[in-house]
């Protein structure tokens, strides 16, 4: 049986293009190395096409018997089959040779050869991926899409406890440093010896360009600098954005703000999300048209969408770059005490900017996300944050992906949501159950909106009206609300910028 396992995965490996016939034998022993198998005789007949997942576990469960594995759950299994893919993968080089080969011909020929190497490695689970919850909500703002992340695995009770005791390295330094390639990892550090880096030249610097294992979204990649460097928003940020979309134009860029509750969760290294997809904020329209004298050959306007969005467009992405810095000057030191924005509070700067750049036919864009990180009494984790009545459905922090559309929602929603369903249809009392009742109000708040909510019907009307949530989070975030106050409020910022209403 286990013999039928190895020579399975070494076909995988075949299939897949990692492994060519010269190198079947060499995958074979170094599979047998990790496996501590000393004897080996091929099988006659194996699929044509093993399924990777169920190969994969039959050799996690013979290693678990014979006590390879420190303890049977998701951490180790994912430390020992990530050393075993590794027994398939080619060399860092000569991915970079054959990316580059590829990019001669077309970028996005070398972009497809990349992402499928990433997939095709298990670095990216495609099997995992695939549990993912995925949908889309018409709103007042277009169609935003709503995931349920459940491709990023619990950690046990025992990885947990055990990760407590594991003596702190600083190699590497973060899950973004380099030297994460062929790192075989730790219970605290994912193993990493099916990952690869393309080396880029990003603002006269090196940069590394890489997928996301958990793409959010399609070809969610994350290009980061090979310095472990802190997130910094500046005209330099402007630069690399544009740097990268010349290099890579079917891509769009951006950053997460370098300010925390704005910003995402690794701040201590300087890096970009990117990826092949359009999102909902990319689609929205310009509702109002500023021009800049001096600056005529920019098209700038706010966009139709609950934060608050400045997109400078044309031709030449220079001009876009001098532009883009002079709002971000403009708005780290600007106050505006009647629409509750405060540039600093106590010496702790409150304004910064997420920025989003790509290619829209012959034009350049550029989306400044006006950002603040103010406290109060009343809002502890943030003014322009989901406000506290959205928590049972959103609580954390609203970073780049969720600012252009995409509502990244935890995994304990897919449970609860299910349950609120058959509650809902039964009748029951919401407030009684001690996982459900968070939801309460918010059912009662949308439930007199239905004639009658079904077994049917009711998992799309709780679809829908978590994407009305997601909607008010994002409402919550901008700094300048959708109404005439707030869009006087915008405007008041621009005029001060120099920028003139159309």
């Amino acid at each position: 049986m286990i013999n039928e396992s190895i020579a399975k995965l070494v076909k995988y490996g075949e299939n897949a293009g990692l492994v060519s016939g010269l190198d079947k034998i060499y995958a074979t022993n170094r599979i047998l190395e990790v496996m501590q198998i000393s004897d080996y005789e091929e099988p006659e007949q194996i699929p044509e096409t093993p399924d990777l997942e169920e190969t994969l576990n039959e050799l996690l469960d013979d290693a678990a018997k014979r006590g390879l594995l420190e303890h049977n759950s998701v951490v180790y299994r994912d430390l020992f089959d990530t050393k075993l893919m590794d027994c398939l993968m080619p060399r860092p080089g000569e991915v970079v040779k054959k990316f580059e080969e590829l990019y001669a011909k077309s970028p996005q020929e070398a972009t497809d050869y990349f992402y499928k190497l990433s997939q095709d490695s298990n670095y990216i689970r495609r099997y995992r991926i695939a549990k993912d919850i995925r949908w889309s909500v018409p709103s007042a703002y277009g169609d935003i899409d709503i995931s349920i992340n459940l491709s990023k695995p619990e950690k046990d009770p025992k990885a947990i406890a055990a990760a407590k005791l594991a003596k702190q390295s600083g190699y590497p330094k973060c899950l973004l440093c380099k030297e994460n390639v062929g790192y075989a990892g730790r219970v605290n550090h994912p193993a990493r010896q099916n990952h690869r880096i393309i080396p880029l030249t990003i603002n006269q610097t090196e940069w590394g360009f890489q997928y996301s294992p958990y793409v959010y979204y399609n070809e969610h990649c994350i290009v980061f600098n090979f310095q472990h460097n802190p997130m910094k928003i500046e005209r330099a940020t402007f630069v690399k954005l544009f740097d990268f979309i010349k290099l890579f134009p079917h891509y769009f860029i951006g950053s997460n703000a370098d300010l925390p509750i704005v910003g995402g969760s690794i701040l201590s290294h300087d890096h970009f999300q990117g990826g092949h997809y359009t999102f909902a904020m990319a689609k929205a329209e310009m509702e109002q048209k500023f021009t800049m004298p001096g600056f005529e050959d920019v098209e700038a306007g706010i966009v139709h969408w609950p934060m608050s969005v400045l997109r400078l467009r044309g031709e030449n992405s220079d001009r876009l770059i001098d532009l883009g810095e002079k709002v971000l000057t403009a708005w780290r030191s600007y106050t505006d005490e009647a629409a509750f924005i405060y540039a600093e509070t106590d010496g702790e700067p409150h304004n910064t900017i997420t920025p989003i750049a790509r290619k829209n036919g012959a034009c350049y864009e550029l989306d400044l996300v006006l950002r603040n990180n103010i406290t109060t009494e009343e809002f502890p984790l943030g003014v322009y944050h989901p406000h506290q009545e959205l928590h049972h459905i959103k609580k954390e922090n609203i970073g780049l992906i969720e600012v252009m559309g995409l509502a990244v929602l935890p995994s304990r929603l897919k449970d609860e949501l299910s349950k609120l369903a058959d509650a809902i249809v039964e009748g029951k009392d919401i407030r009684a159950d001690e996982m459900l009742a968070k939801h309460a109000d918010w059912v009662d708040e949308f439930k007199h909106h239905y004639a009658s909510i079904t077994k049917e019907n009711v998992d799309g009307i709780l679809k829908e009206e978590v994407g009305k949530v997601f909607a008010r989070v994002l409402e919550d975030a901008g700094v300048y609300k959708c109404t005439p106050e707030g869009r006087e409020a915008f405007g008041r910022f621009l005029t001060s910028v120099g920028f003139v209403k159309k």
